[in-house]
């Protein structure tokens, strides 16, 4: 006899989180920062750097809404790990592997929050000769701040919450959400339970 197949615990309806950004809203954002961009960059062929991991379903979806010749590369640097607070300590965990002198650089990156993170990031690619250096963030949780952080290009200001989905993650977890989601219960879900980022 045939048995029918478990039912699938859906990510994408689990109760623990509480949706803050729809799919659709993050994608009408993208296709306006897109078109600034495109603006702003024409002729400059601008390098785009995104920051691992948190960042690349953002630089993904960024890039594809850009209309002008562009680079892309990847860096890594110290986040929250398997933790909900930062260290404070900042390492390049993967460097670049292209010579960013005399380019137009813009990072990429999921969230700024406390600015720490990404301050010495930012610093660190001016000191390697870059043109310029400009910063587009998907997420802004400004109430966060303790250094300040000029974001050129801005997706959306958010409450200080926990979020989750659309590339960022609670312990590895989540990052495949098509929207953005605050974590009510992280003991819930660090424990694997199926239905009840990174600091920068």
């Amino acid at each position: 006899m045939a048995t029918s197949p478990a039912r699938i615990m859906s990510e994408f309806s689990n109760p623990n989180l509480e949706p803050l950004i729809t799919g659709e809203a993050i994608q009408a954002r993208i296709r306006e920062l897109g078109a600034e961009i495109s603006r702003d960059y024409a002729g400059r062929n601008p390098l785009l750097i995104g920051v691992l991991k948190g960042a690349f379903i953002f630089l993904s979806d960024l890039m594809r809404a850009i209309e002008i010749p562009l680079g892309i590369e990847f860096i890594a640097i110290s986040s929250y790990g398997a933790e909900m607070r930062t260290s404070g300590e900042v390492r390049i965990l993967k460097d670049l592997d292209v010579a960013i002198e005399g380019r137009h650089i813009l990072v990429v990156e999921d969230i700024v929050d406390t600015g720490l993170t990404l301050s010495y990031l930012l610093a660190n690619l001016k000191s390697r000769g870059a043109e310029s250096v400009k910063l587009a963030a998907l997420l802004d949780k400004f109430e966060r701040r303790e250094k300040d952080v000029p974001i050129d290009y801005l997706g959306f200001k958010i409450p200080d919450k926990f979020v989750v989905g659309y590339g960022l993650d609670f312990a590895e977890r989540y990052r495949n959400l098509p929207y953005i989601g605050i974590l009510k219960n992280s003991e819930e879900a660090q424990m694997g339970l199926p239905m009840n980022s990174s600091s920068a």
